[in-house]
């Protein structure tokens, strides 16, 4: 909504101040600024002229006159100007040398055509007031010469623009900001839609509404003998023009300055062209329309139109149609204004495609009690700048209803803010608001009930807050704000107007003995163990798309092909929830490879949503004026995904970085089985670790993990067909652990170990297996063989080669023993270190080599 400073002067009483200092005062106010700009405020040297002689130059491509144009000083002024469009006698603007047109534009005298030309005639464009560069702008006769142009057409002026939220519709008008305003400055308001109306006599061109629920109220006026070839006056257009809207004709610029101004949509009928009695109703099945916009439209039975004898005129509220348009010789006008249903006027326009200024206006709310107003004003200024002839009498068509109140105890704003506020200082916001507050509590009012004089609302909620003791208000919020309904919606306008930057700023007590729970603890260790290991942080989208899958290389019956379908994607590309965390990172990886950095390894730490086979197709829609009970609660978690915690990793090029001090070394399978132990670490578990196939790794190097019986992961490199569909580096490993049931199988807390005082004893052992046998299996068994004295065994060598044999391979463990009781003997190692042997002779045929 763009709103000229000058045109809000005009309803309320500012102060001396500036468009920031009112701008800074209405978003205080919570209306949102856009911009602020500045008109004319540049413009100097303007005057009026009167054209004394024309001469016509010839000789040249297009038409140019040498004028004479007398500005009130000694002489009258030569210039040269290519406009035909006026006539000598004329008042004109006409910018002297030195002067200066908007937008920095400097005006000086030279010599064109071969004649002095002393300044420049203006059109209405070069002055700014509008995009009509077709000639001269002629001034009214008996436009005193020589006086300044930026004066006399109010050329200086600071527009405020401001974004209009859907809850305060009301807004949208001159009228709805001024009085925004006038209660931020503390002055006086001068209502526009305050008009003394005229006795309602015979009703004017028949009406009726066969739908209430579409519309309440229809007012219809009429006039006769207008004049289709008025010009609309040049206050007129350049309000409209600062304002955002471009001038038409002098019947479609009433009705859009009054649109403007009072907030209510006007829509002009010729009245030639009506058939019959008006209708308000909704469309029939099969009927169509063609609008102002030359479409003809198929119609929803659900769209309110309006109708006479020949079928639909015009889509409510949204667009006219085209049959009885007004036309550049149409004499008698019928004025229609009405209060449509706003929900169904905004899925007219949705469901059409058409956002008209209108449209915007009804879905948000319009007042109900302009109707009257606005058309009567409509008239009065068709007779008034149109010549037209007002005639007697108005249809009014309208279904009752009745004021919402509500119930509120006076103190509830104060608890909403934190802040203590008085009742009278309630009832005083309230009122600025425009409610009418009455002392006392009616018990209709607080049941939800109807009470005699209106329908009430918040009964429900009301009741629950009567409970404080606090005195109870009855409230009745103003037909211009509709978005007032229930006693949180009057706190909100009284804090909104008490001043939000004066509430405090309070954090809420923790409660006693809560803190982070052991999962929350849990993923926090896992991101910093992960930090520390040298991978970066990563939040991607939790969206994907089904081709995903392909990518991924799954089978068609895997589990992770089951994905939620997001009912309004952000990206018709990425429609499903993910049931992995694989796609996301690896898209990552793929941008910052293909920006320069080659070497990279992420993690992103996020839920995956598997659905449950039984899960109903959707869950149900509950209402919000009480708690839900336990069952409606068990009936939306029914219908929710499963949503598991995963961790996961990827990482491509080096993992450690070549540099002077060397060469480094690529990442592989076993940084990523790397980072599955990190993980484990932070959840005290110990990971085993066997060999696998599973999409999308590589079905040679993928690593199952798993924590006693539970599968919690996989690990390793990636499948040479997933690298290529994503376009990944050559080797790209991935890992992917549920922390859900990391967690589940997490030890109780930390028991502190007993640390012992005695030596440690040190053995080393290099055993001959199979090469296809996992290191996990040998590892196994070395522990299971050395008994409780083992306190660690690390794998510090691996050989293959002509030594152990073809199809061989080397092992060599460091086992380290202790005891917590005594210093244990060269003969208890050498037993311990034995039995382990021997037990990984058993089981997997280990050979103690050399």
């Amino acid at each position: 909504m763009r709103v000229p400073l000058s045109w809000l002067r005009e309803y309320v009483d500012l102060p001396a101040v500036t468009a920031h200092e009112v701008a800074e005062k209405l978003t205080a106010a919570g209306l949102k600024l856009e911009s602020i700009t500045s008109h004319g405020h540049d413009v100097k040297n303007v005057v009026v002229g009167e054209v004394l002689e024309i001469e016509e130059l010839t000789g040249f491509k297009k038409p140019i006159r040498h004028c004479k144009v007398e500005v009130g000083e000694a002489t009258p002024r030569e210039i040269v100007c290519g406009a035909s469009n006026f006539a000598a006698g004329d008042r004109v603007p006409v910018v002297l040398p030195g002067g200066v047109l908007p937008g920095g534009f400097e005006v000086g005298a030279r010599k064109t055509y071969g004649r002095m030309s002393e300044g420049m005639i203006c059109s209405e464009r070069e002055l700014g007031l509008g995009d009509d560069h077709n000639g001269i702008m002629v001034l009214p006769e008996g436009t005193p010469i020589g006086t300044d142009v930026v004066e006399l057409l109010g050329l200086r002026d600071d527009v405020i623009e401001l974004e209009i939220t859907p809850d305060i519709g009301y807004a949208l008008s001159i009228r709805g900001v001024a009085r925004e305003a006038a209660t931020a400055f503390g002055v006086a308001f001068r209502d526009p839609a305050d008009v003394e109306l005229p006795a309602e006599t015979a009703p004017a061109w028949p009406a009726s509404i066969a739908d209430p629920t579409a519309c309440d109220r229809f007012v219809l006026r009429e006039v006769s003998g207008f004049d289709p070839a008025a010009q609309s006056p040049l206050w007129m257009r350049v309000r409209l023009t600062r304002a955002g809207m471009r001038p038409v004709s002098l019947a479609v610029d009433i009705t859009n300055y009054l649109m403007l101004e009072l907030g209510q949509p006007l829509h002009a009928f010729d009245r030639s062209k009506l058939r019959g009695e008006i209708v308000v109703r909704r469309a029939a099945a099969g009927e169509r329309l063609e609008t102002l916009d030359h479409v003809v439209r198929e119609l929803d039975p659900d769209d309110i139109l309006i109708t006479d004898q020949s079928g639909p005129i015009s889509m409510a509220g949204t667009m006219g149609g085209l049959e009885t348009e007004i036309s550049d010789v149409s004499t008698d006008i019928v004025i229609e204004a009405a209060h449509f249903s706003a929900t169904g006027i905004s899925r007219e326009s949705r469901r059409h495609g058409l956002v008209s200024e209108a449209s915007k206006r009804f879905e948000r709310g319009v007042d109900r009690e302009l109707p009257l107003v606005a058309s009567w004003r409509a008239v009065q200024l068709l007779a008034e700048l149109g010549g037209a002839t007002v005639q007697p009498g108005v249809t009014h068509a309208e279904v009752e209803v009745e004021p919402a109140r509500i119930a509120i105890p006076s103190g509830h704003p104060g608890r909403v803010a934190g802040v203590d506020y008085s009742r009278d200082t309630v009832i005083a916001r309230l009122e600025q608001v425009g409610c009418v507050v009455a002392d006392g509590d009616d018990p209709a009012v607080r049941k939800g009930g109807v009470a005699p004089t209106g329908v009430v609302t918040g009964g429900a909620l009301a009741a629950r807050l009567a409970v404080t003791g606090d005195d109870m208000l009855t409230v009745t919020p103003p037909s211009w704000r509709p978005d007032l309904t229930d006693p949180n919606d009057l706190a909100e306008e009284v804090i909104r107007l008490e001043g939000y930057e004066n509430l405090p700023s309070v954090l809420p007590s923790a409660p006693a003995g809560a803190g982070l729970t052991e999962g929350q603890r849990l993923r926090r260790r896992v991101g910093r163990a992960l930090a520390e290991g040298g991978y970066v942080e990563v939040l991607s989208y939790p969206f994907i798309s089904g081709d995903d899958f392909d990518r991924l290389l799954l089978p068609a019956d895997d589990a992770r092909r089951v994905a939620a379908r997001l009912a309004n994607p952000l990206s018709e590309d990425e429609p499903l929830m993910r049931t992995t965390l694989l796609p996301g990172l690896l898209k990552t990886l793929v941008r910052n490879v293909g920006r320069g950095f080659p070497d990279v390894a992420l993690f992103e730490t996020g839920a995956v949503y598997r659905p449950r086979p039984s899960a109903p197709d959707a869950a149900p829609v509950l209402g919000v004026e009480r708690r839900p009970t336990a069952e409606e609660i068990a009936s939306i978690e029914a219908a929710l995904p499963d949503q598991p915690l995963r961790v996961a990793v990827v990482l491509a090029g080096e993992f450690e970085r070549s540099g002077w001090w060397g060469g480094g070394r690529a990442a592989s399978w076993a940084d990523a089985v790397q980072a599955a132990r990190l993980v484990a670490a932070e959840a005290r578990v110990e990971l085993s670790i066997s060999a696998d196939q599973h999409e999308p790794w590589h079905p040679g190097r993928c690593a199952a993990l798993y924590v006693g019986d539970t599968l919690v992961g996989h690990a390793g490199e990636l499948h040479p067909r997933v690298i290529e569909a994503y376009g990944l580096p050559p080797r790209t490993a991935a890992m992917e652990v549920e922390l859900t049931r990391l967690e589940a199988v997490m030890p109780g807390p930390v028991q502190t170990p007993v640390v012992s005082a005695y030596p440690v004893a040190t053995q080393d052992v290099a055993l001959i297996v199979p090469d296809f046998t996992p290191v996990a299996d040998v590892e196994a068994a070395l522990r299971d063989g050395a008994g409780g004295l083992l306190e660690s065994i690390r794998l510090f060598d691996v050989y293959a080669g002509a030594q152990v044999g073809e199809g061989n391979k080397s092992l060599a463990y460091s086992m380290r023993f202790r005891a917590a009781d005594r210093t244990l003997t060269v003969e208890e190692t050498t037993a311990a270190r034995d039995a382990a042997v021997a037990m990984a002779a058993d089981r997997v045929g280990a050979q103690l080599r050399g």
